[in-house]
């Protein structure tokens, strides 16, 4: 099975969008830089977060969401987000009424089932879950093994955590990684066991 990685890119104080769903400046560390971190030229990083966010992005195997964050997508038309082969959405909802049935979106009901589902489909690559609620949610179950964050020097004050709604302490590892970028702070920690 691969890593379950809770990942996002998140403010200073832990969120990843304001209260009106909006992430602000969290994304622009992602179109500054001056390398290609894609082939659609839209995104451009530093040289370092090129180094580090690439390598991760092509083990991403599956990326796991929550149905707020599938609509408010508009569920990517269809197409999962930044080459990954599935999606896996964590809803008690069926898809919206026209889906094609064919897209790689896969809608299921609890974190815990479409954590398994994603890392069924996944194999030996990584699975992300999206922070936020079901990020907590996966934290919270014990399915989440290591934390990603990508700090951007902003202060929101309010808005959607990180974490969710989680309400427990869970320890973490101490950083294996702490890697300045432009704009950006990349963050990574082993879940404690």
């Amino acid at each position: 099975m691969g890593t379950v990685v809770l990942y996002s890119s998140v403010s200073v104080d832990g969120f990843v969008a304001d209260d009106n769903d909006q992430p602000g400046p969290l994304f622009d560390w992602l179109t500054s830089g001056d390398v290609p971190l894609d082939g659609s030229g839209a995104l451009r990083v530093s040289q370092t977060s090129h180094d580090y966010v690439r390598p991760y992005w092509d083990r991403v195997g599956v990326t796991v969401v929550g149905r707020h964050v599938f609509d408010l997508t508009d569920g990517w038309d269809g197409t999962p987000p930044s080459g990954i082969a599935h999606v896996v959405v964590v809803t008690h909802r069926p898809p919206p009424e026209g889906w094609n049935p064919d897209a790689p979106f896969h809608f299921v009901d609890g974190v815990e089932a479409a954590v398994a589902r994603a890392q069924e489909l996944a194999g030996d690559r990584i699975v992300e879950v999206a922070a936020g609620d079901v990020g907590g949610q996966a934290l919270a179950a014990g399915l989440v093994d290591e934390v990603r964050m990508d700090v951007v020097p902003v202060v929101f004050g309010s808005g959607k955590r990180f974490f969710g709604s989680v309400d427990a302490q869970h320890l973490l590892e101490d950083p294996d990684v702490v890697l300045p970028g432009e704009r950006v702070l990349h963050l990574r920690y082993r879940v404690r066991r």
